[in-house]
């Protein structure tokens, strides 16, 4: 009880503070308070304005004083803002007291700027008063259009500097077309020598070979363009077995292998997988001419390639050879762009084969294949599963 009765003791003595007293500790909160401070009664009228105001406004505390708050506003807010405060003082529906906003205001000298706005309330008596915090949010303005500009210049240099990349890159992937074209030309150009009906009937074959190459080597532009410009893939359902044997038949003609030397085994519960066939026919083309040039001079050079489920609605597609394997300090940035282990190689391919397999969902990965070799494992989505 005793303490009960000193604590209320205490309250009495506060609320019987000099009346000087107290404004002396409110003068010094207008003196101090880091953020600009304005109070205003229920009509919209400032009856405090703090030094850090008079900094940021550009009014002497003075001249404001007795005057509607709108003359600190933007177009946008002055006109309505009485409103605001009756509409408020009936229905007690806040926009503002106690959530904050970034508004508008207005200096002395009509310049207009950015501020982080919030308000509370206090009710004395009958009437109200609000006091506003205010901060200024032209330097962070400032400095975010200075980030967005500089991210610009980033993104214009980036594609800038990514316009060599893709010339090389394009000459990259049409090589295998533009050379299976100049076989087939080279091939009708010898039949010629000999037009007899046989000869004559290889010459038709050869040069409608070298026309549905050539359509290849156009939509392989088209796809690396629209690739770049919206950075996504048209998958639909392609059968894979036929996918992949298009693509060995096109290494076959272009290397001259035989087709012994690249072996195709697809499992039986696998049909259809939701890719772009330009895009992954190109993945084996590149991995399986890699692996052919590593294997130069190699007695029985030989690939592998097979196919079968995995985990998560996939299609793992394996293509190994016999080569002399990958070394070490390559195999860590095999993917990167211009990364190679060829002497005259541009380092493009595995990094545009990495892209393309990313691009569809999947991943890539290249490891050891036994005591010596190399094996490329990628995932591609299966038809059936996808949504």
């Amino acid at each position: 009880m005793e303490r009960a009765l000193t604590q209320r003791d205490q309250i009495f003595d506060m609320a019987e503070m000099d009346i000087d007293a107290l404004h002396q500790h409110f003068r010094s909160i207008l003196r101090s308070v880091p953020d600009a401070m304005v109070v205003i009664n229920d009509v919209g009228l400032i009856t405090a304005f703090s030094e850090a105001s008079e900094k940021l406004f550009g009014y002497d505390a003075a001249d404001v004083l007795g005057k509607n708050v709108s003359l600190l506003m933007g177009p946008a807010d002055r006109d309505d803002h009485d409103q605001y405060i009756a509409h408020y003082l009936k229905t007690h529906r806040a926009k503002i007291i106690g959530i904050g906003r970034t508004v508008t205001a207005r200096r002395k000298d009509g310049t207009l700027f950015p501020i982080d706005l919030k308000i509370g309330e206090a009710k004395i008596g009958d009437h109200y008063l609000f006091t506003a915090f205010m901060r200024d949010l032209t330097e962070q303005r400032r400095n975010e259009s200075r980030m967005k500009a500089l991210q610009a210049e980033l993104v214009h240099f980036s594609r800038l500097s990514s316009v060599g990349t893709m010339a090389s890159a394009l000459a990259h992937e049409l090589n295998q077309p533009l050379t299976v074209v100049t076989n087939y030309l080279e091939a009708a150009r010898d039949l010629l020598d000999t037009p007899d009906a046989e000869s004559m009937a290889m010459v038709q074959e050869a040069l409608d070979e070298a026309a549905k190459q050539s359509v290849r080597a156009g939509q392989i532009v088209r796809k690396l363009r629209d690739y770049v410009s919206r950075g996504e893939v048209e998958k639909r359902p392609v059968p894979l077995v036929p996918l992949l044997g298009d693509a060995v038949a096109l290494v076959q003609t272009e290397m001259s292998l035989t087709t012994s030397e690249i072996d195709v085994r697809v499992t039986e519960d696998i049909a259809d997988v939701m890719v772009d066939p330009i895009q992954i026919q190109q993945v084996v083309i590149n991995i399986v001419r890699n692996a052919f040039e590593a294997m130069a001079g190699q007695e029985k050079p030989r690939v592998s390639i097979q196919a079968a489920p995995a985990s998560g609605g996939l299609v793992m597609v394996a293509i190994e050879d016999n080569g002399p394997g990958l070394d070490r300090e390559i195999a860590e940035h095999l993917f990167k762009p211009l990364a190679s282990s060829k002497a005259t190689g541009m380092g493009l391919g595995l990094s545009i084969c990495k892209t393309i397999i990313e691009a569809h969902g999947g991943t890539i990965e290249a490891m050891p294949a036994g005591a010596t070799g190399t094996r490329f494992v990628f995932t591609l989505e299966r038809a059936e599963t996808a949504a």
